[in-house]
């Protein structure tokens, strides 16, 4: 009884927190740089080489918004209006040309990611209040450089891409529920094997 009962009084206060999706982690995998997740964005100033500096950049924008209309995204479709989801801007922003792979992990699932300077335009409402988005007309990609969601891990983004001035910017749409990272084949053993030991154990207390 003692176990349930705090079980529940952790589920009501979870229930009262607001729902939210974030930045997890990140990672420069081939090419120039490391990965930076910019926490504090109170008078951030992102865009017109303001940066300058051979990083992968990511921010949470806004949270847990439910969306008054549909929401098109370049990758991943259209997110229909009603849905509850987060904004995060994933950016590359060098010195000089440089090239870069790396990953973007988020808590929760990747709904859309978009790259377009039409659709960037048109998604800011979800940019956070506190920063300053710069040459405006001027983000997204361009070929050849290649965004995509991990098929194997759907709360990760992919980036495999070139920049110089103003650099590359992307907005990461996610929803709010934890991510389901799919268990390996070992892990499945793994949690296979612990079971058949719990029913063991259970079996020789009997």
């Amino acid at each position: 009884m003692r176990t349930f009962f705090v079980c529940g009084a952790a589920a009501v206060c979870l229930a009262m927190q607001p729902v939210q999706a974030a930045v997890v982690d990140g990672m420069v995998t081939g090419g120039d740089g490391s990965f930076e997740q910019i926490v504090n964005t109170t008078g951030l100033m992102v865009g017109e080489n303001n940066q300058q500096i051979d990083r992968l950049f990511a921010f949470n924008e806004k949270q847990s918004i439910t969306l008054g209309a549909d929401l098109v995204t370049d990758i991943g479709g259209t997110i229909a209006a009603g849905t509850t989801i987060s904004s995060h801007y994933v950016f590359f922003d060098p010195a000089s040309e440089s090239f870069q792979d790396g990953y973007v992990d988020f808590d929760s699932n990747i709904l859309g990611i978009i790259t377009s300077v039409d659709l960037l335009i048109d998604s800011d409402f979800l940019g956070a209040d506190d920063v300053t988005y710069l040459s405006p007309d001027l983000r997204g990609i361009e070929a050849p450089d290649d965004v995509s969601i991990d098929p194997g891990n759907l709360s990760r983004v992919l980036v495999d891409w070139a920049a110089n001035d103003p650099g590359d910017y992307i907005r990461i749409i996610t929803g709010i529920e934890p991510a389901v990272i799919p268990i390996p084949a070992t892990g499945l053993l793994l949690v296979g094997g612990l079971g058949l030991m719990a029913m063991t154990r259970r079996r020789r207390k009997a």
